[in-house]
């Protein structure tokens, strides 16, 4: 074979170049299309968009651990607002709870340091999602000790019943006869309705009947309900709980003597019963975190509870038994409420910040460097592109999740201004390119030459000096809280950025440019002029 003539080469490069340019341009922009078509916009943060922050301090003794217990139930209770993105993190001794756009703030703050109580209730039937109605078919209701047993069978015009049994066909009702009779316990009206919606927090009473949901894992299709007798015992009747591992995860609980006999008097009652009610309910937060099933009729010491528990969830049920609702009783230090006009003040004042860096930076580059200037000006709106993709989309939320986070990338005041400082950061690169390029440059070769092998030397120092940035805001990601993790992580990710665009688009860009004689020697604009060499050839 023939040795590559020079122009072969040189078609072969520059082939490259635009495959390596032009390629990345298309996946920046299908990721900007289908980020900007499925109208996916930052989650703004209490400052931003306004909100209420909460800091709570613990009174009394406080437990090893008991914290970050109740850390994790306020967590529970706040995704039931439906706040977009809330942060609850420890602060030292007290708990800090900010919740962005929150609509009620007063019910938000009853519902973040309510104590609410552990109850034990008797399990009397399983029931579908709220919006499904019962179909018609004979109930039979049976009455013990006051409260409803209930099992449903196949529509039949028998009304031939047990003793102690009547036997009904259900008919419509409106949902507050319907909420009356659920909290009465009122087994004939009961077996009358065609649906029964859940019991809200507010009719949560502890000597009632309730309808409640089951606490929803990752494999459950239907959120199932359960029809709860009223509270047998309550946390208080708990002396302790544990996780152990016997053959099988299971939690023992030990009770205090009131609260074994209560719990014996259930057991008694529910054993050999058709299940589920044969099974008690442990109630949080008007959720069902469990419901076992009786194996014996009475216990002498220690009850163990088990269920095909993971180490996991017979961890974190016994720590559920131990604290009950929460672990300590908490009093509210600080609220600092934020109006909505005030963050809409703060966001505006941070874009026309980063505005205005943007402009000074640019009518520099564009000074100081002529039409390499554009280059930087197109890099850093490339940057912004993908940190929008990045930060609005699953590939932000897989990125916070590596770092122990959760959920998408909430934008704050200290992330607005993680990315205004990421600017000269960013900058640094294309600093740093064109003053190596302009080097080979002067020492006699051509543009076209010193593009390439500049790149090749200085992006080894553009590497060192983004690891360097990075492990930074890697550090003060870790170490920090608050609005400050959201500077670092702005910050670091930009730096990432910075690297991607650099190899994908900075030096294609200028090496393509660099071949074309008009870009190189146009005056007072072209790259000779800008690189301080104008009798530079292309």
């Amino acid at each position: 074979m023939g040795a590559t003539k020079p122009s072969d080469a040189l078609r072969m490069s520059v082939g490259r170049l635009r495959a390596k340019l032009f390629g990345f341009l298309a996946v920046v922009a299908v990721l900007v299309g289908i980020t900007l078509a499925q109208g996916n916009a930052p989650l703004l943060g209490l400052d931003l968009q306004g909100g209420i922050s909460v800091v709570l301090e613990p009174v009394g003794e406080v437990k090893p651990g008991s914290l970050d217990v109740a850390v994790d139930i306020i967590r529970t209770r706040v995704d039931g607002l439906g706040v977009a993105e809330p942060e609850i993190s420890r602060q030292g001794g007290n708990i800090v709870v900010d919740l962005p756009g929150v609509d009620n703030r007063d019910k938000a703050r009853r519902l973040v340091g309510q104590t609410a109580e552990l109850r034990f209730r008797p399990v009397l039937a399983l029931l579908g999602p709220e919006d499904q109605e019962l179909t018609p078919s004979t109930t039979t209701t049976t009455k013990v000790e006051g409260t409803p047993a209930t099992t449903t069978g196949e529509p039949t015009t028998d009304t031939t019943a047990a003793a102690g049994a009547t036997t009904t066909t259900t008919v419509p009702a409106d949902e507050a006869a319907a909420r009356a009779a659920i909290a009465a316990c009122d087994s004939a009206a009961i077996a009358q309705l065609t649906r029964l919606p859940t019991t809200t927090r507010v009719d949560d009473v502890r000597d009632q009947c309730v309808v409640l949901p089951l606490r929803v894992s990752d494999d459950d299709e239907v959120a199932s309900r359960l029809l709860l007798g009223p509270t047998a015992l309550t946390g208080e009747d708990v002396d302790k709980a544990r996780s152990r591992f016997n053959n099988e995860y299971l939690v023992l609980m030990t009770l205090t003597g009131d609260g074994l006999q209560k719990f014996n008097d259930l057991a008694g009652r529910s054993f050999g019963q058709p299940s589920p009610q044969d099974q008690v309910a442990i109630v949080l937060d008007g959720i069902v975190q469990s419901n076992p099933a009786f194996q014996e009729p009475t216990f002498d010491d220690d009850v163990s509870i088990t269920g095909n528990f993971s180490s996991t969830e017979a961890s974190d049920l016994a720590k559920l038994i131990n604290y009950g609702a929460l672990p300590v009783q908490l009093q509210e230090l600080t609220v600092q409420d934020v109006a909505p006009t005030l963050g809409n003040d703060q966001l505006r004042a941070g874009i026309i910040a980063g505005i205005i860096g943007l402009v000074l930076v640019s009518i520099y580059m564009i000074a100081y460097y002529r039409v390499l200037g554009l280059v930087v000006i197109l890099g850093i709106g490339i940057t912004a592109a993908l940190m929008l993709v990045v930060i609005t989309s699953f590939i932000g939320e897989t990125l916070l999740g590596f770092l122990g986070g959760s959920g998408r990338p909430v934008l704050t005041l200290a992330g607005v201004t993680g990315l205004i400082v990421s600017i000269g950061v960013t900058v640094d690169s294309y600093v740093v390119y064109f003053e190596r390029l302009k080097d080979e440059v002067r020492s006699g070769r051509t543009v076209r030459t010193s593009a390439d092998r500049g790149f090749t030397r200085s992006f080894r120092t553009i590497v060192a000096g983004a690891i360097v940035s990075f492990l930074g805001a890697a550090i003060l990601f870790l170490v920090a809280a608050g609005s400050v993790r959201g500077f670092a992580f702005f910050l670091g990710l930009s730096t990432l950025l910075d690297i991607l665009v650099a190899y994908f688009f900075m030096h294609p860009l200028v090496s393509l440019m660099s071949r074309r004689s008009g870009l190189v020697r146009t005056r007072p604009f072209g790259i000779a002029a800008g690189l301080d060499a104008p009798e530079a050839q292309a």
